[in-house]
């Protein structure tokens, strides 16, 4: 039937044959998902089974990254066929209320969001969403790269909120997928020709001009020694943090120059201290950036078609579908940094 990789409970997983998802509407799309990515928010609803007030209550199918092919369409879809290569966005809102209207639709307050709580994800067999959530992968594009598109609209939505410039020089925190894609966006999303800082040797080989590993002093002495070796001068123009780390956000205030812009994509603890004085006196931009909104989708796959980012670069292991829990076992011992689980076989 319909073969899916459920969490059970926090920290238990099994496979479980379900219903075939049916079409609700005339412009739905039913999918045969090809690959699906794991994600560090798998992870954590499977070690902690709850983000903030998202809570796992009952049997939810994992996954949100993903690519397939289409199998039927409904009598309405116009924009696709039956054996389109697709890459799926994982939310579905509401399209009434006023965050929708003003093209923010990320904000929705009643979004179905693909394995939160209380959705089922994509990680199965098959899955289905309304035709203009799933978008035709151009011919250069494999099924796998595909899979990429959901984490590299993340890091684009972070990277236009800064409203990165070229020859900015921009200060990334957090060296994975989603601080490692920010960095390759910065250089090319504005044509960016400045500083992209991130950590661990493998950001300076993916992206990154440069790398920082802070030391044990405080976050002032950090910034300064992080501004001095990478010739920041009167400081950074963005940064972005993609860690959640309380420390990352107090160094990334510090970094900026008068003006600059600090965007939130991270998500650590629920509160957290930093700097109001600084953000004050230097009249910081201060931004939060959630999932993605219009338009992203659309340029992750351009970026990706124009080989002006390579995410591919990111996938360090796939596994066939039976042996997905080996996948999130990576992932909780941070074993490579992006491992794709490959469609159901017939």
């Amino acid at each position: 039937m319909n073969l899916s990789f459920v969490l059970e409970k926090v920290q238990s997983l099994r496979s479980e044959d379900r219903p075939i998802p049916q079409l609700r509407d005339d412009h739905d799309v039913q999918v045969r998902v090809k690959f699906t990515e794991f994600c560090g928010s798998d992870v954590h609803y499977w070690n902690c089974g709850e983000i903030g007030h998202f809570k796992v209550q009952q049997p939810m199918v994992l996954g949100h990254e993903s690519s397939g092919i289409v199998e039927q369409i409904g009598a309405k879809v116009t924009t696709l066929k039956v054996g389109d290569r697709v890459t799926m966005e994982p939310g579905e809102p509401c399209r009434r209320c006023d965050v929708c209207k003003a093209r923010t639709y990320n904000l929705c307050p009643a979004m179905a969001f693909a394995a939160t709580p209380p959705y089922d994800g994509t990680l199965a067999k098959y899955y289905f969403l309304p035709e203009d959530l799933c978008y035709k992968l151009p011919d250069s594009l494999s099924l796998e790269q595909g899979a990429l598109v959901e984490p590299l609209s993340v890091a684009v939505h972070l990277v236009r909120q800064a409203n990165v410039s070229p020859g900015a020089s921009v200060v990334v925190f957090g060296a994975g997928p989603v601080g490692l894609l920010c960095c390759a966006v910065s250089k090319a999303i504005r044509g960016c020709e400045g500083d992209c800082r991130a950590g661990l040797e493998f950001a300076r080989k993916f992206a990154a001009t440069s790398s920082f590993l802070p030391g044990n002093v405080s976050v002032h002495d950090n910034a300064a020694r992080l501004g001095v070796e990478n010739e920041l001068g009167n400081g950074a123009d963005v940064a972005i943090d993609a860690s959640g780390a309380e420390v990352s956000i107090k160094t990334g205030i510090h970094v900026l120059r008068p003006g600059g812009t600090y965007v939130q994509g991270g998500m650590g603890r629920d509160e957290v201290s930093f700097s109001i004085t600084a953000v004050c006196t230097k009249q910081l931009n201060v931004k939060g950036g959630f999932r993605y909104a219009t338009g992203d989708y659309k340029l992750a796959i351009e970026l990706l078609a124009t080989q002006k980012v390579k995410a591919l670069d990111l996938v360090t292991d796939i596994v066939k579908f039976e042996d997905a829990q080996r996948a999130f076992q990576q992932g909780k011992d941070r074993n490579g940094i992006k491992t794709l689980i490959a469609g159901v076989e017939d």
